[in-house]
């Protein structure tokens, strides 16, 4: 058993080093040698637990994108309304990206990277699946505009990326009074002009 802990340990540990050589270098500056060295493991014992780069990286993305949508998701009921199930899942989904910054930083990066492959992102759209049934739901019922779920996510979601980093730029103070308003453009953003 101690055997196997070690070895998530080391696992996860890898992960880790990634994310933050990642956020604090981009993908290309952040080599196999130097994720060792952060992660206290020797090179070789990486190919132990990934192929190489490309599939430590999409590990990583698809471990955090698990992680994220787990707390995004943790407090929604399916019988809210439209409007009460997505102003549940966006707070939380802004409550994620201020307590997990690091995390939140990496999956940002690689929203915005082709270093993610395609079966990876489609393995992370999947953990959305509850926000994207929700925009479903409230598309039939002619509550949101009828667009792409990609356009709803660009005008809701997407933005708490670019608040995150003003956050913790030295100009802007991310306060409850800011995080209202930003949702409340964000459901103004979506929602049909007659509701």
């Amino acid at each position: 058993m101690a055997k196997l802990q070690k070895s998530i340990d080391k696992r996860n540990a890898l992960i880790k080093a990634t994310i933050e050589l990642v956020n604090n270098n981009g993908f290309h500056a952040a080599p196999m040698s130097k994720i060792a060295k952060m992660a206290q493991v020797s090179p070789a014992t990486i190919y132990l637990y990934f192929e190489n780069k490309q599939d430590l990286v999409n590990k990583a993305y698809i471990k955090v994108k698990a992680e994220y949508t787990k707390y995004a998701f943790a407090t929604y009921n399916e019988e809210l309304s439209v409007e009460k199930g997505f102003e549940c899942i966006w707070k939380r989904i802004a409550d994620f990206k201020f307590k997990e910054s690091e995390n939140a930083m990496f999956l940002a990066q690689c929203d915005n990277t082709p270093m993610i492959d395609e079966p990876s992102r489609q393995e992370g759209i999947k953990h959305l699946q509850p926000l994207l049934d929700l925009w479903e739901r409230g598309k039939k019922e002619e509550i949101l505009k009828p667009v792409s779920n990609y356009v709803l996510y660009a005008y809701t979601i997407s933005p708490l990326s670019f608040l995150m980093m003003a956050d913790k730029s030295e100009g802007f103070q991310l306060d409850e009074k800011h995080l209202e308003v930003a949702y409340q453009a964000a459901w103004d953003g979506i929602r049909m002009n007659n509701v």
